[in-house]
């Protein structure tokens, strides 16, 4: 009597976040590039979706996998299935500019 039910594939995308709008939820922006209608050069264009973040671990400038899900609310369709890349955080520039500044004091000594 159990028998397996298959979902349909869901959609996966690749995109950016570009701002945290609240408790597990953030705004990604899907680059992509499409032709002109009128005079076919190629326009870059975005598309921005609201995701669901489950566990508030994304940043603004994160690389993201967002996959299509039931409506979570009146927004949001997509969830995060992983961070592909991290974006550079302010300590992680600052401490390697301070340690650039070290390695050349100690060439100069």
């Amino acid at each position: 009597m159990s028998q397996h039910i298959r979902h349909n594939s869901r959609k996966t995308l690749i995109g950016f976040v570009t701002s945290r709008s609240g408790d597990k939820s953030i705004k990604v922006t899907i680059p992509y590039k499409a032709p002109h209608p009128l005079y076919h050069k190629v326009v870059n264009r975005q598309t921005v979706v609201h995701a669901h973040d489950e566990k508030n671990e994304t940043h603004p400038g994160d690389k993201v996998e967002i996959m299509e899900t039931r409506p979570l609310s009146r927004l949001k369709r997509w969830r995060i299935v992983s961070i592909l890349e991290r974006a550079a955080s302010i300590e992680d520039v600052a401490a390697s500019v301070a340690e650039s500044a070290t390695a050349e004091e100690a060439a100069k000594a």
